[in-house]
């Protein structure tokens, strides 16, 4: 698949918002917390700030995004329908690309997540009971350092 990484707009927060609550939908062990209408504002409240960017195809479609600021990784969610077609190998490479370590969460319960990360080059760095989540489910943390040049 063709794909543009590209700053995201105010214009795509209802996609990346749709993108959050399919996303949760499809998840059984992940409660649901916000509405459709909270997914949108909090898409929204993530682009304002400059932290998000998107995969969008060769049609158009928004195919995932990834929301960083500097270092942390707050949120990597790629379209059910786009799945496995490397899109979010995209935005994480676009992501070392552009800063020299990256750190994130996922929920423990998450193993796509946590094998992705892994074949990425992330290394756990702690698990936690999940206190200080919104969801309150156990979480792992992961970091990716570049390596130095030779």
């Amino acid at each position: 698949m063709s794909l543009q990484i590209r700053p995201a707009t105010p214009l795509d927060a209802g996609r990346l918002g749709g993108i959050l609550t399919d996303w949760t939908d499809a998840t059984a062990w992940l409660p649901r917390l916000h509405s459709a209408a909270q997914d949108i504002a909090h898409a929204a409240q993530m682009i304002e700030r400059g932290w998000v960017t998107v995969a969008q195809s060769a049609a158009g479609t928004i195919a995932g995004f990834l929301a960083r600021d500097d270092g942390y990784v707050h949120a990597l969610f790629v379209s059910g329908t786009h799945r496995g077609e490397g899109v979010g190998t995209a935005l994480i490479r676009d992501a070392q690309s552009r800063a020299p370590r990256l750190e994130l969460w996922t929920h423990q319960a998450n193993d796509a997540a946590r094998a992705f990360y892994a074949q990425l080059g992330f290394e756990e760095t702690g698990r936690t009971s999940g206190l200080h989540n919104d969801e309150s489910l156990p979480d792992i943390g992961f970091h990716w350092t570049r390596k130095a040049m030779a």
